[in-house]
């Protein structure tokens, strides 16, 4: 067959995989932006292979991605970044199609803020095996050949990537949406209106505040005590003409899902300028996450522009 004629059969077949690999990528690399280098990568692997070679084009590409991903973990630049501490997941909006299978509890925990901040505390090969078994349902023996690592290797890697993940995980399982939306509305009208000791009771004793600054210093800012959580909430809540001029103009403030969690979005115009995710348990707040820097931000403002929003909790912040 004609390579060129081979090359036209085989894109498509490609481009069928590229949901289902981006979201292996994200929930490798914690980045939309890093997931679509990966797979644009794995494409032309794919282009420069012989593919009359390959049996099983799906497990290919899949051991293709995987390794891109974990090159890219190991890399200097990598370790450099995620270790000043200015490191947070990208969040997406619920429907993205990187946010992949969403079928099983474990599918849609692998991917939640929380679950995608944990996986870096693990090693390389840890979260390649996590995100495969936990995501993707591969067998040991699939994983073992996608790593090129043992059977055995590949259960003990598991075993110690769950118990660190349990171990650090906070929340309490899933979350029905309308207590959930209930708890985040409360919130918001508490911090806006100044209700402290409201937005204490909101907390649970142990809730953690992370913000990434807008994107204007170099490390995440921590907050870990409910009081103060609900006293930076009530200064960050509050309106002023420098936030305004920062956000470019007066943000509608709408409820939205994002990475499966509950999240408030400040949006001016059609574009996504903050957003605000919150982690639950016990039907309490155990994490808020600011997030505004634009960089983080730029594949959910996209979903938001082909979003049809409800109507907003806030018009005009």
């Amino acid at each position: 067959m004609d390579s060129t004629v081979t090359e036209a059969f085989d894109t498509p077949r490609f481009e069928a995989s590229r949901n289902r690999l981006a979201s292996l990528a994200y929930r490798l690399l914690g980045s939309a932006a890093d997931a679509e280098d990966a797979v644009q990568d794995a494409f032309l692997h794919w282009q420069a292979a012989d593919r009359q070679l390959i049996k099983v084009p799906e497990a290919w590409l899949t051991k293709v991605v995987t390794n891109l991903c974990l090159d890219r973990l190991r890399s200097a630049r990598a370790r450099r970044e995620r270790a000043v501490g200015a490191w947070l997941p990208e969040p997406l909006l619920d429907g993205d199609p990187m946010l992949g299978p969403a079928d099983t509890f474990e599918q849609r925990e692998s991917v939640s803020l929380a679950v995608l901040t944990l996986v870096e505390r693990l090693s390389p090969c840890e979260r390649a095996v996590y995100v495969l078994r936990e995501a993707f349902s591969y067998s040991h023996a699939e994983i073992a050949g996608i790593l090129d690592i043992t059977e055995s290797a590949s259960q003990q890697h598991l075993h110690r990537a769950r118990r660190r993940i349990i171990a650090a995980r906070r929340g309490g399982g899933e979350v029905d949406p309308a207590s959930a939306r209930g708890i985040v509305e409360e919130f918001l009208a508490a911090a806006a209106s100044g209700r402290t000791e409201r937005l204490v009771a909101l907390l649970t004793d142990d809730a953690t505040a992370i913000s990434d600054g807008a994107g204007l210093t170099e490390k995440l800012v921590r907050f870990d005590t409910a009081r103060r959580i609900a006293a930076v909430a009530r200064a960050g809540f509050t309106p002023s003409p420098a936030k305004r001029r920062l956000a470019g103009g007066t943000p509608a403030i709408h409820y939205a899902l994002v990475n499966g969690a509950p999240a408030i979005l400040f949006v001016v115009g059609d574009q996504v300028v903050g957003a605000v995710t919150f982690d639950l348990a016990g039907g309490r707040i155990a994490t808020v996450r600011g997030i505004a820097a634009p960089a983080r931000l730029t594949r959910l403002a996209e979903a938001w522009r082909q979003h049809e929003p409800g109507t907003p909790l806030v018009s005009q912040w």
